[in-house]
């Protein structure tokens, strides 16, 4: 029982903030009490509050709340009957008035749209189909024990004039949109773009009948071996723009070996051929894809190359005349796209798709001959390794997988709660380590030998990549690692510290791809999506 606080207000005369105070007896009685153990008298339960005024009361405050927009009262209407006014009244414009004795409706009895009542005959909602006490029309076959005649259960509802029609215009409207809808699917899946190509040089032959695809002799190196420098300095400055792209470049290559030509493919649909040596023209132009080039890859020799694009098309060009080959596709958007690099599988060539697969094709045939299909997000990524007897891949699934060449189970599958999807990887050059290029702005390195084990302590940090795949590659030494990055900066790392030893401004946008001369000592080609390739020393 609640009787210490009467007590103490009875006998304690100075006054308590919010009592209530009967004035005959001089009790108080707190408005918060929930019980009394006495009979207190009218006045004393409805006495005015007594207490110290709170001089910054408003009358907001004053006002009893129990809902955030004041206080409402307890109404006694039930659940249904309050829906079904409310959407009668937001449907038809009228609704019973709840204040109003509704047992014989009359036109009083309503709110809104009076009249609007009085024409339905005050129906709500849940009436309007069909008039009280009518039931809807049976039709002949809704009777399941006639099987000849039976048209399903919802035979009773088939009257063909309660069913919308559009009008004449409306219906030729809609054949003229549908024929060309029909007419756009076909178009995008039988006809691939037109190939042709531009060459931008006066003659593709010099006087000794050699073409742009061979080896220039008069550099001070020779780019015909696979010697790599002894040692390869910090790049410092730019010496040379290409220019020539309308949109951005989404990756670039170096020619097999040499490295004296640079081919580029880009979002304005084209792919480029450029010199890196001498007055480092624009050579040839490949056109012949609808939509922007994700990955380009050149054969062994650099005589021929694939390209793949958003046009779901892979096409097999020929460096020199510019001639398209040869056309694949499977109706899947390829992300990457590499050859075999063993000499006697030059005609095989693997694709990593959007639907989760990487295909493989045989040139001679145009045909698949092989589908690896275990990712579970699309396909970023196919580096080979290990004398390209196996190659990794990598996908939006955030793992990664490496394959025995021609068989579609993976035999090792690397996936951590901690990483994140890997959408560039690079093989190191003396073939021991993969550098991939994390989503969480890191690069990380796994061994490319046997075990692909992450190696802890070569972490790559201090750029901002996340969300865009940027191409990681190594000096020939080994002893840098580069990159580009979010900001458009070339990022220079020293192998052996992990240190970030020099960045450079390189682009106004993404710089999505960076590589290393392998014969240079310090001449890195980087690309970006403002459209330009530039050349540093």
């Amino acid at each position: 029982m609640h009787t210490v606080p009467l007590l103490q207000a009875s006998i304690d005369p100075s006054p308590t903030p919010h009592i209530h105070e009967d004035v005959l007896t001089g009790t108080h009685l707190d408005p918060s009490l929930k019980e009394v153990n006495y009979n207190p008298t009218y006045e004393t339960m409805f006495a005015p509050e007594f207490g110290p005024v709170n001089p910054f009361k408003t009358q907001q405050m004053a006002a009893p709340r129990n809902m955030l927009s004041g206080y409402a009262e307890p109404a006694h209407v039930n659940d249904f009957m309050f829906e079904q006014q409310r959407r009668t009244f937001s449907t038809f414009g009228y609704a019973l008035d709840p204040s109003v004795d509704n047992s014989q409706a009359s036109s009083s009895s309503y709110i809104g749209a009076v009249e609007e009542a009085e024409k339905n005959k005050g129906i709500t909602v849940f009436e309007s189909g069909a008039k009280k006490g009518e039931k809807r029309r049976k039709v002949k076959g809704g009777d399941a024990s006639e099987i000849d005649g039976f048209l399903g259960p919802w035979a009773k509802y088939m009257d063909e004039k309660d069913v919308a029609k559009p009008s004449e215009e409306e219906q030729k409207e809609l054949d003229e949109i549908t024929a060309k809808r029909q007419k756009k699917g076909k178009n995008e899946e039988e006809a691939p773009a037109e190939e042709k190509t531009i060459l931008h040089v006066k003659d593709a032959y010099d006087y000794q009948g050699r073409s742009y695809l061979h080896i220039p002799q008069d550099v001070g190196l020779n780019l015909r071996s696979a010697d790599i420098p002894d040692k390869c300095y910090l790049p410092k400055k730019q010496i040379h723009v290409w220019t020539g792209h309308t949109k951005g470049v989404s990756a670039i290559r170096l020619f097999p070996v040499s490295g004296h030509l640079l081919l580029s493919c880009s979002m304005d649909c084209k792919i480029k051929l450029w010199e890196v040596y001498g007055e480092r023209r624009c050579i040839r132009t490949f056109i012949g894809h609808s939509k922007a080039v994700r990955d380009i890859c050149y054969n062994n020799t650099g005589t021929q190359f694939l390209s793949a694009a958003y046009d779901r098309f892979l096409k097999l060009w020929d460096t020199e005349t510019g001639k398209c080959i040869s056309k694949f596709s499977n109706r899947k958007v390829p992300y990457c796209v590499k050859f075999n690099p063993d000499e006697d599988k030059q005609s095989l060539f693997v694709a990593g798709m959007s639907d989760k697969k990487i295909v493989q094709w045989d040139i001679r045939s145009g045909e698949v001959v092989q589908e690896y299909d275990r990712h579970l997000g699309a396909v970023n990524t196919i580096t080979f390794v290990d004398e390209n007897r196996r190659f990794v891949s990598t996908s939006d699934d955030k793992s990664l997988r490496v394959w025995e060449w021609d068989i579609p189970v993976d035999f090792k599958y690397i996936a951590e709660p901690s990483m994140h999807s890997m959408p560039a990887v690079t093989l190191s050059p003396n073939g021991k380590w993969l550098a991939c290029q994390s989503m969480d702005n890191q690069i990380l390195i796994f061994g490319a030998q046997n075990r692909f084990r992450l190696n802890k302590k070569k972490i790559f940090k201090g750029h901002m990549v996340a969300g865009y795949a940027c191409q990681v590659d190594f000096s020939p030494d080994m002893s840098y690692v580069v990159s580009g990055d979010a900001d458009g900066k070339l990022n220079i790392w020293d192998w052996k510290t992990t240190k970030l030893y020099h960045r450079i401004k390189a682009h106004d946008k993404v710089c999505i791809s960076a590589l290393w001369h392998p014969h240079e000592t310090s001449k890195v080609v980087t690309c970006g999506w403002d459209g330009q390739i530039k050349l540093w020393d």
